[in-house]
């Protein structure tokens, strides 16, 4: 058996170590995969934008996979293998060599597409799996009643770290290529040459090097737990045991409708902010700069999003919050689709290039706050389907879930903008997801307070 260190013994600094672990992580999700990188890779990179949102669909779908194929036997491990630190060190290695593979994607038809490509589906992969055993630590880091605290206020650690990466991007690193100059002015520091894109494709260094430093305080301080004997017994008991709860989830009509119908959601909610920079510089034409700013309203909006989302769930209950957050956003995204450098609401000429700008920051703002109000409120429509006890199991299977078809948005998206060719069209399927995800909720039940 472990020997767990008890959670009342843990020191705060060993706590919020812990919690570092997401602000050091964040900047890959904010600097590459929503807003800066993959922006410059589908209009700089890529032979034009449409094909660009297409490549970039095709890798998150097959990084999506590799996770949802693995992930499950990585869950099982995590429970029962012991030590958590030397696999999140394994992981971590993948994630730094990941985002430094990201500065090889020079502009024009001379980029090793495939090298940049592979190095973002390497970190992608290193930083879901690193995720993985860093959350299987926090039961021994606080008593049963204050994980949702120490989850929620981790996770609000990680939006402030990707909010301060990407002001640093926007202040210092990426400049227009045409003035040289950075958001607030200023040339690029280190010498980064703007017309080459050396400030935008820094993003991958500086998430590597963020990173290294801001993770390593939890391998200093935060508690693991010992190495376990008998692992391998273990681990076909657990997946035994993980086999036997998949196969009982039908009869449990709540739950099970509860698991598939937020697996749909989450699909749509995730692909719109792989692609949401991309769209952006594509259809709207918005450059880095631009969408870095479109990144920062997003997020913040994302942090009031999650407090107000608890707000209202505790007064008009989870099943609620979900379903209007996401029509809210199927709101949103038709919003964008309806967009264009010389229209708003598919109809409107725009007399002035303000106008589309500004509608698309609002509706970014609307997919940022509804997106954390469901991410918030879907936590507590879960426990509804559980007694107490089954808790910690129902979160290790909604995160499975979650990530068993995580491929399928981005590949959607993938797909039907490689049939039309048009980015517009392309990401309709987001819109689709989460419509079939709110329609789900109707078989879902909340307890009533």
């Amino acid at each position: 058996m472990t020997t767990k260190i008890a959670p009342s013994k843990v020191p705060r600094v060993g706590i919020f170590s812990w919690m570092l672990f997401d602000w050091a992580a964040q900047p890959y999700h904010t600097l590459i995969i929503t807003f800066i990188f993959s922006a410059y890779f589908a209009n700089y990179v890529a032979p034009d934008p449409a094909t660009g949102q297409e490549w970039w669909g095709w890798a998150t779908a097959t990084g999506s996979l590799i996770i949802a194929l693995l992930a499950p036997v990585l869950g099982a491990m995590a429970d029962i293998s012991g030590p958590r630190k030397p696999w999140i060190a394994g992981f971590s290695v993948l994630i730094v060599l990941g985002s430094a593979l990201i500065y090889f994607a020079v502009p024009g038809p001379d980029a090793p597409v495939l090298l940049v490509l592979t190095g973002f589906v390497i970190g992608f992969i290193g930083l879901e799996f690193a995720t993985v055993f860093t959350n299987a630590m926090m039961p021994s880091l606080v008593p049963r009643a204050e994980l949702g605290k120490l989850s929620g206020s981790g996770w609000a650690l990680g939006y402030v770290g990707g909010i301060v990466a990407l002001l640093i991007v926007l202040a210092f690193l990426s400049a227009n290529p045409d003035t040289g100059r950075t958001l607030v002015g200023l040339e690029p520091i280190f010498g980064l040459d703007p017309a080459a894109h050396e400030g935008d494709r820094a993003t991958g260094p500086l998430t590597a090097l963020w990173y290294m430093v801001f993770v390593i305080p939890m391998f200093l301080f935060t508690p693991d737990v010992v190495k376990r004997a008998g692992v391998r017994l273990e681990l076909r008991a657990a997946l035994s045991n993980l086999w036997t709860t998949v196969k009982n989830l039908p009869r449990r009509g709540s739950y099970f409708a509860f698991l598939a119908t937020s697996m749909i959601y989450r699909d749509g909610l995730n692909a719109l902010f792989a692609f949401g920079g991309i769209y952006a510089g594509g259809v709207l034409g918005l450059s880095i700069i631009e969408v870095g700013i479109f990144g920062i309203i997003t997020a913040v909006a994302g942090a009031i999003g999650a407090f107000a989302g608890g707000r209202m769930d505790a007064r008009f209950g989870p099943r609620a919050v979900v379903f209007w957050s996401c029509w809210i956003l199927v709101l949103a995204c038709i919003i964008v689709v309806s967009t264009t450098r010389d229209t708003a609401f598919f109809v409107l000429p725009a007399s002035d290039p303000m106008i589309p700008l500004l509608v698309f920051y609002a509706a970014g703002a609307l997919i940022g706050g509804a997106g954390g109000s469901v991410q918030a409120a879907s936590r507590t429509l879960l426990v509804d389907q559980v007694e107490p006890e089954e808790a910690t199991e129902a979160f290790g299977l909604f995160s499975l879930t979650g990530r068993a078809t995580s491929f399928v948005g981005p590949l959607a998206i993938a797909i039907v903008t490689g049939a039309t060719q048009s980015q517009r069209i392309g990401i309709t399927p987001a819109i689709a997801l989460l419509a079939i995800g709110a329609i789900g909720l109707y078989w879902v039940r909340e307890k009533k307070i």
